[in-house]
């Protein structure tokens, strides 16, 4: 199974503290998308998880990961699936060229609002995964104002 990753997920270390193991890791856009920070955090209402939004004149880079269906299951569980988050597939590209299938998670339009930010901990989240997408990203990443 093909699972895109934009978010904390992106992080190997976070996906391994969770169980979930994985057979592939490499860089995926999605075309089409925009990343934002609008899912409110469970723990805290004025943070912001990453979450896609539709834009079609921007890209998302991701991790896509190859998994199992279990570990799949285990990530619904972190991801709060069905609730906080839902699956969506989509369509990424490669670095290649080629383009596949993927599931992603977009969060719950109840639990979305502007104004929130990531904080400083969940953004090093996102940048764990600069050794698999472009430096022009990573920099686009770095550059996020954070809540700290």
């Amino acid at each position: 199974m093909k699972y895109f990753a934009y978010g904390s997920n992106m992080n190997p270390e976070r996906m391994r503290k969770r169980g979930v193991d994985f057979l592939i890791r490499e860089h995926a856009i999605l075309d089409g998308w925009r990343l934002v920070f609008n899912k409110v955090a469970s723990r805290n209402f004025r943070e912001g998880y990453a979450n896609i939004e539709r834009d079609e004149t921007d890209t998302v880079e991701g991790v896509l990961y190859t998994l199992g269906e279990e570990d799949m299951e285990k990530l619904d569980v972190c991801e709060g699936y069905p609730c906080q988050y839902d699956r969506m597939t989509v369509r990424v590209r490669l670095d290649n060229g080629e383009e596949m299938q993927a599931v992603t998670y977009v969060a719950v339009p109840d639990i979305v609002k502007d104004g929130v930010k990531p904080s400083r901990k969940y953004l090093n989240h996102l940048l764990a995964g600069c050794d698999v997408l472009s430096a022009e990203y990573c920099a686009r990443l770095r550059k996020w104002e954070t809540m700290d």
